[in-house]
């Protein structure tokens, strides 16, 4: 059995009139919320949009955090990242490499695959031509007796938020061709979505994780405020895989 958790969106720096001090406080609760459990979790990803307008010092103040929970998270961009100051202060790398950040990740229990889904400058997602070649070739390379999982942080089909779906992933029948090339594919993991959504894509689960600083409101939850509701707590997810490849997903809420 495999058990892992994920969040998204934690938006550090975003302003509501407090400095960025309310993403941090709920970065924070989700981060202890985690810290705290009395069981082992295997890995804890994070889909992107660490930072909220992609700011070195958004990202190392992400590092602290992480560091003073205990944590090291999978981790992969999102489209209020920007890929320089993630890729020095987050992976020790070249700020000025404006190339896709995409990594792969052996654990015991499966293979994680962190695609960089994100634009820069847009708000909607697209894995280009060089990412697409590198998740086939990483997929080829993986232990094929091991569950691999494709994350990313834009969804590759609409999840009908009003919001969203104008800046999903798109081209994304070119990543459904690449997932049926490799059948240890378990599943496909993404944010961005700030709501918890279950569905499938290429004939596998697509699980969206919760926002950890909004949730957004579905058309038919109103939208009178926006669309974006920032008083609800934060949430994430954790994931089981059982030893008969089937995936289960509990949604937490974080008081």
């Amino acid at each position: 059995m495999l058990a892992f958790a994920q969040l998204s969106d934690i938006h550090l720096g975003q302003d509501r009139g407090d400095d960025g001090a309310r993403a941090r406080e709920r970065t924070e609760r989700v981060l202890a919320h985690l810290a705290g459990l009395p069981g082992r979790l295997d890995a804890v990803l994070l889909t992107g949009d660490i930072a909220d307008h992609g700011a070195q010092a958004e990202y190392s103040l992400a590092a602290e955090l992480f560091g003073r929970y205990g944590l090291r998270p999978l981790i992969c961009p999102g489209n209020h990242d920007v890929r320089g100051a993630y890729r020095s202060v987050l992976l020790g790398g070249d700020a000025f490499d404006a190339s896709p950040v995409n990594e792969v990740h052996q654990l015991l229990g499966g293979t994680f695959l962190m695609c960089d889904s994100s634009v820069p400058g847009e708000g909607w997602g697209r894995l280009d031509d060089a990412t697409l070649t590198w998740l086939d070739a990483a997929l080829a390379a993986a232990p094929h007796d091991r569950p691999a999982f494709v994350c990313f942080h834009h969804p590759p089909l609409p999840l009908h938020g009003q919001c969203v779906d104008p800046i999903r992933q798109f081209g994304e029948d070119r990543l459904a061709a690449v997932v049926a090339r490799h059948p240890h594919v378990a599943a496909l993991l993404c944010g961005h979505a700030h709501t918890p959504a279950v569905t499938t894509f290429a004939g596998r689960p697509l699980v969206a994780a919760p926002g950890v600083v909004s949730t957004l409101r579905m058309p038919w939850e109103g939208e009178d405020d926006g669309p974006l509701d920032h008083a609800l707590p934060p949430q994430l997810a954790f994931h089981v895989l059982d030893d008969e490849g089937r995936l289960t997903t509990h949604f937490r809420v974080v008081p």
